[in-house]
């Protein structure tokens, strides 16, 4: 467990630690914090909501057909962070688990700012309030200003500009599971995982198109 006056690098989560089934990454993120630093400061968000994705036997996974150039970090070590371009106007984040060579990841869906609130209210200035600022995989490398030269990031690193933290751990008991969001294939597999109560928990849409949103 966290201690609030802990300095983040002692409490920065490990590779060994993310190097697991993507399920069980999906899990263990629940709860921990992804920081990030940039030129205009730094933005610390509590995740609560993320998504598994395998390779190989994950039919809505980037990774299903192959290794590509964009794919690349997805296939490890685990515990960079893979960044991609989605609709021509959004950048997604994801956690990199299994072991080197063997692609998984988990899309970071959403999360609460716990530091840095001003600087993520000035890049997300439509929202609604402060639960909404990081709702949904788009608003949350939004607030962190994530974008494409932070792919392939270790997250591991304490002198990283983005790093991942360990949390207080989410009890099984507020953990929650369902369909996976917005994709058009294997869109019912339950490997979505939130916390039960947060108000940062996107809405679930299901998808529906003939095509592989990842």
């Amino acid at each position: 467990m966290s201690v609030a006056g802990d300095p983040p690098q002692s409490r920065q989560l490990d590779r060994a630690a993310l190097a697991v089934d993507p399920i069980d990454a999906a899990k263990l993120l629940l709860g921990c914090e992804l920081e990030s630093t940039t030129p205009s400061g730094t933005v610390r968000v509590r995740l609560a909501e993320v998504e598994a994705y395998r390779g190989g036997d994950d039919p809505a996974s980037h990774c299903y057909r192959g290794r590509t150039p964009r794919n690349e970090v997805m296939f490890g070590p685990a515990g960079h962070l893979y960044v991609y371009f989605v609709y021509g106007m959004h950048f997604c984040a994801n956690v990199v688990s299994l072991t080197d060579g063997v692609p998984g990841a988990v899309l970071l869906r959403g999360g609460e700012v716990v530091e840095g609130l001003d600087l993520a209210r000035s890049r997300r200035p439509a929202a609604r309030s402060d639960a909404d600022l990081a709702k949904g995989p788009a608003k949350l490398t939004g607030v962190l200003g994530l974008e494409r030269g932070h792919n392939g990031v270790d997250l591991t690193d304490p002198d990283s500009p983005v790093r991942l933290l360990a949390g207080d751990p989410v009890p099984p008991s507020a953990i929650r599971t369902g369909p996976r969001v917005g994709v058009a294939v294997a869109m019912d597999v339950p490997w979505r995982f939130w916390v039960d109560g947060s108000p940062a928990v996107s809405t679930y849409r299901r998808g529906g198109k003939a095509t592989r949103r990842r």
